[in-house]
């Protein structure tokens, strides 16, 4: 029976490694015995994470990238495959957020969004599953959301990002299963993280935060099983099933309310027609 124990002396690969979800789930990954590579924008970070895990007698090497530049997936794999490290389970963990009204955003935090939630998910995938498809064995992680279940207003450019990592996951994991490669979308819910603070959403934060290191070990475990899909919170998924059965269009519009910015003036009355 497949069990997070496979993944003991193994190359990993985690994204996003500097904090929250991304080094909680390279701390799991290490307990279970994999070797690490850890990447981000954060070298400090990252450097305290590999010294921690390499204390731990865990062998881990950190690669700085910004997946923001379209340039980096390819930095990242000279960097690891192609030097002739073997990267058999790779955690598409890094991504970004942005709360507030879309038509007062600056462009360019909307376009760094889907670079690097969606752009460096499909680079870094198509660079690394060909080798595992060759070795007929491989394991990948897409960190997609909660919010990729229905249209999230004040966040519209997110949970799309999000609908995409998880479709794109789905899709992926039924083309490679036949050779022994499995792939999990990973749907948390509200975790405790920076990603409220660095997104300044601080009105979905809600009040029960689920600790990153119970999301980190149920989704390694859902990966060693080749389980598609994950909701690591119970109401999540609860939340989940619920709106597939509820107009879009009332699930949004009550989402609006509850999320609407403060300083941001009430929608103008509808024009009466003439």
């Amino acid at each position: 029976m497949a069990t997070t124990r496979d993944f003991e002396g193994r190359w990993a690969l985690v994204t996003g490694a500097s904090s929250g979800i991304g080094a909680a789930l390279a701390r799991e990954l290490a307990r279970q015995g994999a070797k690490l590579v850890l990447t981000a924008r954060r070298k400090d970070r990252m450097q305290a994470l590999a010294a921690e895990l390499a204390a731990s007698g865990v062998e881990t090497r950190i690669v700085t990238a910004d997946l923001n530049d379209p340039a980096a997936p390819e930095r990242i794999y000279d960097a690891t495959e192609a030097a002739g490290l073997p990267v058999e389970i790779l955690v598409n963990n890094a991504g970004l957020g942005q709360y507030g009204a879309f038509h007062q955003s600056q462009i360019e935090q909307e376009c760094g969004m889907v670079r690097v939630n969606c752009e460096a998910v499909v680079r870094l995938s198509r660079l690394f599953v060909p080798r595992m498809v060759e070795r007929r064995r491989g394991w990948v992680l897409v960190v997609a959301s909660t919010a990729s279940f229905q249209p999230v207003p004040y966040l519209a450019t997110y949970a799309a990002t999000k609908v995409f990592d998880r479709f794109f996951a789905l899709g992926l994991a039924e083309e490679v299963a036949p050779y022994g490669v499995r792939v999990t979308a990973l749907c948390p819910g509200t975790t405790e993280s920076e990603f409220f603070e660095v997104a300044g959403a601080s009105v979905f934060r809600g009040r029960k935060l689920q600790p990153a290191e119970d999301v980190a070990r149920l989704a390694l475990e859902a990966l060693a099983r080749g389980q598609r899909t994950l909701l690591p919170k119970r109401s999540n998924r609860l939340v989940a099933f619920a709106v597939r059965f509820l107009p879009v269009g009332l699930i949004t519009r009550f989402v609006e309310r509850a999320a609407r910015p403060k300083t941001l003036p009430p929608p103008a009355a509808p024009a009466q027609p003439r």
